[in-house]
């Protein structure tokens, strides 16, 4: 959503996806100023044929797409690998990578019909190899999404068509707050995550406030927009010893 507003505040047209027509309830609600700028299209990414009408439905509406995100995204509960039902790990696979390689070829095949266009792919925790125990399902996935976006702008080279990548680092949202159910997560209650978290954090709309505005104005195929750079990072953690951070 965050992202929404921030494309919709530069005089975007967008195209709004969710799994169910009961998805798009508080969308509408914080959206309802922008109607004449946004179409909300019903769309699970693990079919590829739904992905295929959410670019149809966005052409009749808009006549052209610039810009596709790769963003929709599955957790699996807070467990050890060995421990995680079958469920969970057809669900983490068949969003974060199956339904990024559907949406990549969508919008790859389309984009180069249409003569240019813009493609990027929302990393997160594994992205960057980093392991962090119970979580290493979910660091797959990502990782397998850093290889394959590098792979793309490489098959992509030379074409009107970019490839990226966007790292927003930590965020505050439903996958660190709520398990898979919509239960209270238990890293919550994991003090040296909650300390690291307060410390390295921020909300969506910042992150999507630095972003938007790269992605409007890029020119480059396999570009990498990072907003918690290890610069940052080390700035923040050394700020901890004046300033403490409060996010959960």
């Amino acid at each position: 959503m965050s992202m929404t507003k921030e494309f919709l505040k530069y005089g975007c047209n967008v195209t709004v996806s969710g799994r169910s027509e009961n998805s798009f309830e508080r969308a509408k609600k914080e959206l309802a100023g922008f109607t004449r700028q946004v179409c909300y299209v019903p769309c699970n990414v693990r079919i590829k044929t739904e992905l295929e009408t959410l670019w149809e439905r966005s052409m009749v509406q808009w006549g052209r797409v610039d810009v596709w995100i790769n963003n929709a995204g599955q957790n699996s509960p807070y467990e050890f690998a060995y421990d995680i039902e079958p469920y969970y790990v057809d669900a983490v696979i068949d969003t974060n990578i199956k339904g990024l390689i559907y949406g990549s070829q969508v919008a790859a095949k389309n984009m180069l019909a249409q003569g240019s266009g813009q493609i990027w792919n929302m990393e997160g925790l594994g992205s960057n190899d980093m392991i962090q125990i119970k979580t290493i399902l979910y660091g797959t996935s990502k990782r397998a999404l850093t290889y394959f976006t590098h792979g793309l702008a490489r098959e992509l080279e030379g074409t009107s068509v970019l490839a990226g990548r966007l790292s927003p680092g930590m965020m505050l949202t439903d996958f660190i707050t709520q398990t898979p159910d919509g239960d209270k997560s238990p890293v919550l209650e994991d003090k040296r995550f909650k300390r690291i978290f307060n410390t390295l954090a921020d909300k969506p709309e910042t992150v999507a406030a630095y972003f938007v505005p790269r992605i409007l104005n890029n020119t480059r195929n396999n570009a990498h927009i990072t907003w918690l750079t290890n610069t940052k990072a080390m700035m923040r953690f050394a700020s901890t010893i004046y300033k403490k951070r409060q996010l959960i």
